[in-house]
């Protein structure tokens, strides 16, 4: 699967989240994935569940670790939640659903 681009803090980044990092999502939130993106969507979510999406996702997308941890204190940690929340809510939604105009499976 591509990875998204959206913005994020100060510039375009790529957010992906690996199996792997759905492993260490799972994880660090408590929960299966379907049920973090299931609280995420119903908008009935953890801060963590939004952090760890954003960082996780952030890292999978090429960020160095220390980088991403570093941005979700400079532009998620204190500030409101909608932007982080939409942010979330998409890396989710493009795991589940995958890119627009992506075929299954990778086919083209």
């Amino acid at each position: 699967m591509k990875p998204l681009t959206a913005f994020f803090g100060d510039g375009e980044y790529q957010f992906r989240l690996t199996l792997a990092l759905i492993t260490e999502l799972e994880s660090k939130c408590g929960s299966g994935i379907g049920t973090i993106a299931a609280r995420v969507f119903a908008k009935h979510f953890t801060q963590n569940d939004i952090h760890e999406t954003i960082r996780l996702a952030a890292i999978g997308g090429g960020m160095a670790p220390k980088r991403a941890a570093e941005m979700i204190a400079v532009y998620v940690a204190d500030r409101a939640l909608i932007d982080s929340y939409q942010l979330a809510s998409k890396i989710l939604d493009h795991v589940y659903f995958g890119a627009p105009h992506e075929a299954p499976n990778g086919q083209a």
